[in-house]
Parts: C-alpha cells; sequence; structure tokens
C-alpha cells in the first residue's frame, strides 16, 4: 500500500489541498465520533427502540467509508472514489435526516463529519478532474 500512497503523491492537487498530515487527525476525531453516534443508532436498532431501517444509512455510509481507500489507493481510481465519496456525503445527509426525530444529539455530532465530508468531496472531485487522463 505505501507505493499506492506514493502513487497519490504524483497527482497535480488544486490551489486548496491540505497537507497530507492533516488527513491523520481529522480521520481520528471523526471516527471516534462515528463510533459512539453509530454505535447508539445500531444499539438502538438492535433494542428496537428505533425502526430497524433507520439504521440503513448508517450501514451504507460505513460501507462507503471503507470503500474509499481501497478504491483511491488500491485501484488508484480517481472517478470511481469520486463517486464513493458521493455517496459517502449523500448517506451522511440521509442518516442525519432520519434520525433526526429519534435522537437529535446523532444528528448535531455528525455536523463535523459532513463539514469534513463536504470538503473531502469538492477536494476528490478537483483532484479527479485535473487529473482526468492523466496519471
Amino acid at each position: 500500500m505505501e507505493t499506492n500512497f506514493l502513487w497519490y503523491q504524483t497527482l497535480e492537487k488544486p490551489f486548496f489541498a491540505p497537507p497530507a498530515w492533516i488527513f491523520g487527525p481529522v480521520w481520528t476525531g471523526l471516527y471516534i465520533l462515528i463510533f459512539i453516534s453509530f454505535g447508539f443508532v445500531f444499539w438502538k436498532a438492535f433494542q428496537k427502540e428505533i425502526p430497524a431501517k433507520i439504521a440503513l444509512p448508517f450501514v451504507l455510509n460505513l460501507i462507503f467509508n471503507f470503500l474509499f481507500t481501497p478504491i483511491q489507493f488500491g485501484l488508484q481510481n480517481l472517478l470511481l472514489a469520486s463517486l464513493d465519496v458521493i455517496l459517502v456525503l449523500i448517506t451522511i445527509i440521509w442518516a442525519m435526516k432520519v434520525i433526526w426525530p429519534y435522537s437529535r444529539w446523532v444528528t448535531y455530532v455528525q455536523i463535523p463529519y459532513l463539514v469534513w465530508v463536504s470538503f473531502a468531496t469538492v477536494l476528490q472531485i478537483a483532484i479527479t478532474v485535473v487529473n482526468w487522463g492523466g496519471k
């Protein structure tokens, strides 16, 4: 996987791309929030305190989120990675909407995740466009 990260470093990036070191701390913080809030939703669905269908966008979000790295760095497919991050963004919004009537704090906890993934979506699409047909 190391050579795949080296591949990423060779890509053209837009002026607003943050330094690589920022991704680790940001995602660490976000994964803590995701673990707590998504875990709460899954527990409530398991306990039948909320309808099981409420957990669906949370499950899909995790799937799309975890697929990003293998798509981006394993397959080195910028277009597919762009599609994937769009799906991550859509499922965050969907999850926030469906959990709101049951647990507003879970919706609020998703705000930093939503902001970061919104930025990451713009960044990924920009990287895809500037490297289109290139690397």
